[in-house]
């Protein structure tokens, strides 16, 4: 996953727990994780999956359907926004392994890749994956990461935990309250790129959240600034004034998705979304005048703010 995980529990007093123990054991469910979805790894299952051709079935486990068919669900929920082929026009606009273009990609190009970019241009059926095109290119990494806490958190669960933060990468999931009877406190960055300061300071009871933004990663060509957030439904980054999203919901999986899908939704369709699926929604845009929240009616149900 290219990054750090935490966790912090506490031990109930009629419970033995082993450390060591506990912590191979999510140690060997999270290199199982990566080897099923990693792109870094040319071995794993998605890797594999890549290099079929066209009209190839190719058979998939269980836990990576799981994350695929969460992928779609939002990716359809999103009106095709979060989109896990998008990976190519990613590239081509310079923010994968190849880092920047010498230029902006023309029309041309654009359309080309187009071709094979969609969550329409492979089919999923009974845990079995059948691309479209040959260069068909799914890539979880916009909500794998997500059910990788989820599956640390089932660990804990099922060892009789029931108070622990699981943090992977700035992803996290929380249940129970520390050891002082008081509740988890999460900080939600101030979106700048010059220093690391706090927004908001916040709980959020028994669930997770996920926070997006494009405030850290861009670049700029000719006086204009590209993110590397790219809408599929135009081939081109995102160039809203909304800077950073943080979804609250019990499954970090769903969380981490849908913060990737509703900043490149841009703030007026993201609005309309969350508040008609009742999603519990931090949002921050960058106006004149400095940064403005948006609490959808559901964050300010679910979550305390400090």
């Amino acid at each position: 996953m290219g990054t750090t995980y935490s966790v912090k529990l506490i031990v109930p007093e009629d419970i033995q727990i082993d450390p060591p123990l506990l912590k191979a054991n999510i140690d060997k469910a999270l290199i199982n994780v990566n080897a099923l979805m990693s792109t870094y790894d040319p071995n794993s299952e998605l890797s594999r999956l890549n290099q079929t051709t066209a009209n190839s079935p190719f058979a998939i486990s269980e836990q990576t359907e799981i994350v695929l068919r969460e992928a779609i669900r939002l990716g359809k929920l999103s009106n095709g926004v979060l989109d896990v082929t998008v990976g190519p026009l990613v590239n081509l606009w310079g923010f994968g392994p190849d880092k920047k273009p010498e230029q902006t990609p023309s029309p041309a190009a654009l359309l080309n890749i187009r071709e094979y970019v969609g969550i329409d241009k492979f089919v999923l059926d009974n845990r079995v994956v059948t691309k479209l095109h040959d260069k068909v290119y799914i890539d979880l990494s916009t909500i794998a990461k997500g059910y990788g806490v989820d599956v640390v958190a089932d660990i804990l669960q099922a060892s009789g935990i029931e108070a622990y933060l699981v943090e992977i990468g700035g992803e996290m999931r929380l249940k129970g309250k520390k050891l002082n009877g008081k509740d988890w406190r999460i900080a939600i960055e101030k979106p700048i790129t010059t220093e690391r300061a706090i927004q908001r300071l916040i709980s959020i009871g028994d669930n997770a959240i996920a926070t997006s933004g494009d405030y850290r990663n861009y670049y700029e060509h000719d006086g204009q600034r590209y993110s590397h957030l790219i809408n599929p439904n135009t081939g081109y980054p995102i160039v809203h004034n909304l800077v950073s999203v943080s979804v609250v919901h019990p499954s970090s999986m769903v969380a981490d998705g849908l913060a990737t899908a509703l900043i490149v939704m841009g703030f007026d369709a993201a609005k309309e979304l969350v508040e008609a699926q009742g999603i519990a929604v931090l949002m921050i845009t960058k106006e004149a005048e400095g940064f403005v929240e948006y609490q959808s009616p559901e964050f300010a149900k679910q979550v305390t703010i400090y």
